[in-house]
């Protein structure tokens, strides 16, 4: 049962900062992660993440059938994933990239994905964005978190979740 719904940044944001030539052991538990079945993504997600550089892309691509939930396909409740994404791109319009002039400042549609099937999971949104002030016209995924009662965390709060202790 996944635990964690994972943006593309949740993995290749860390990836890049702590890279696994030197903490081969962090990433072989994050891997153990995807393995026991606790990683979800859309097929927006899942088209960015396998492009993530050296073993994890490749492990990422590996793990399609395991981490992959796809609409029409399997047992969860793909239909309410649906009514949650809709939803979310008419309450959230005005902040999507896509309808808000292409800012890459903001949100994009593969988010409001991501965002959409941790509701409806019920389960958290990894990420490695950070929210905007409350005042701006732009907002990142925290903060439609935020909006849809969704819990967002940090590499590292996810690494604490897992007790990863180096």
């Amino acid at each position: 049962m996944p635990k964690y719904c994972v943006d593309t940044s949740g993995l290749s944001h860390p990836y890049e900062e702590i890279p696994e030539d030197i903490h081969a052991s962090l990433w072989q538990k994050v891997r153990d992660t995807i393995a026991a079945g606790q990683v979800a993504v859309t097929q927006e997600i899942f088209d960015e993440i396998i492009l993530i550089p050296g073993g994890l892309g490749d492990y990422l691509n590996k793990s399609k059938a395991l981490i992959l939930h796809e609409v029409t396909h399997g047992g969860w409740d793909w239909q309410a994933y649906v009514k949650h994404a809709a939803k979310m791109q008419v309450d959230h319009k005005s902040y999507i990239r896509a309808s808000c002039g292409g800012s890459p400042k903001t949100v994009c549609l593969n988010d409001i994905s991501i965002i959409a099937l941790a509701k409806t999971l019920r389960i958290p949104v990894l990420s490695m964005e950070k929210p905007v002030d409350k005042n701006s016209k732009k907002r990142h995924i925290p903060d439609i978190c935020t909006t849809e009662g969704v819990t967002h965390i940090s590499f590292n709060d996810f690494c604490r979740k897992e007790g990863f202790q180096f």
